[in-house]
């Protein structure tokens, strides 16, 4: 048992590698081909990966026909609205990351676990303890020092990537509400066929796709789609059956730390001493967040 739980926590930091270094892959493919074309691409190759995927998670077990068809129902319409808010989230990311720093822009992105207690409370009446608020303070604080400029001005690439985090929260409470109903794989596959529609659809009407351009960034838009949304998504499935869910997450939010240390060695990014303290108080934030309430710990002991 030991050694699954092991074997699941060094897949799951594997994960947030992968998921932290595509963060420079997509600041790279910038170079050669413009956000709406790239995002296309990647989830195009996202979707297709997830959908192998299924063959081997999906579809094993036996259900009754009433069951079958509404779980079935419950995968489509899970995989359309979440490939919705996913959409959203992807296009404000990849326009936000052109004019931003692959790391800021991890960080920044990593807001979304602090914002979905808050939307928990204001929508469903979700209470959470003492210690979310306060990490949700620090991440504030802490994106306060990431992104602020002298004129206490955000950058445009900055303010994308927070729109990013907020819809990226609201896809995050969709996931948790229909993965349960329907099949996770199939609806990650679907959700991703319906950014790669969205996002077709926008650069058919606002850029100017090409081959040659696709061709240019052939390795960022490969790294993006197979490695982060297939292989990264399939990991995360196939690692969260070993381990404790808290410290799931917590590995799982080394996406950020990831982010900043793929901006610096592949894109040879540097960030200031007021930029690296932000990251510190953000990612301190993160981990906060995902503790459990010292009420519940011994509860559960």
């Amino acid at each position: 048992m030991k050694n699954k739980t092991m074997l699941g926590n060094v897949l799951l930091l594997l994960t947030a590698m992968i998921w932290g270094t595509a963060f420079a892959f997509q600041r790279a493919g910038m170079e050669s081909v413009e956000p709406f074309t790239f995002t296309a691409a990647r989830m195009f190759l996202a979707a297709l990966a997830a959908g192998a995927a299924s063959l081997f998670f999906s579809g094993r077990e036996k259900l009754p026909e009433k069951e079958r068809r509404a779980k079935n129902r419950a995968t489509v319409l899970g995989g359309i609205v979440c490939g919705l808010f996913l959409a959203a989230a992807s296009l404000f990311q990849q326009v936000g990351i052109v004019t931003t720093t692959a790391g800021k822009a991890g960080f920044i992105t990593a807001l979304y676990i602090l914002l979905v207690p808050v939307l928990n409370f204001v929508l469903f009446q979700k209470k959470s303890g003492l210690h979310v608020w306060l990490a949700i303070a620090a991440g504030v604080a802490g994106m306060y020092l990431l992104c602020m400029t002298e004129g206490f001005r955000l950058t445009k690439g900055d303010a994308l990537v927070c729109a990013c985090a907020i819809v990226f929260s609201g896809h995050i409470l969709c996931a948790d509400h229909f993965a349960p109903r329907g099949d996770p794989v199939r609806i990650s596959a679907i959700q991703f066929l319906v950014v790669s529609l969205v996002a077709l659809v926008l650069a058919l009407a606002f850029e100017k796709p090409s081959w040659a351009a696709l061709r240019s960034a052939a390795v960022p838009i490969l790294y993006c789609g197979v490695m982060s949304g297939g292989v990264g998504y399939t990991l995360q499935m196939v690692a969260q059956g070993f381990t404790d869910p808290t410290v799931a997450s917590l590995l799982m939010s080394m996406e950020a730390v990831f982010a900043v240390l793929g901006g610096a060695l592949l894109l040879h990014e540097r960030m200031s001493g007021r930029e690296l303290l932000g990251c510190v108080i953000m990612f301190t934030a993160i981990v906060l967040v995902q503790l459990p309430a010292p009420g519940r710990r011994k509860s559960a002991e």
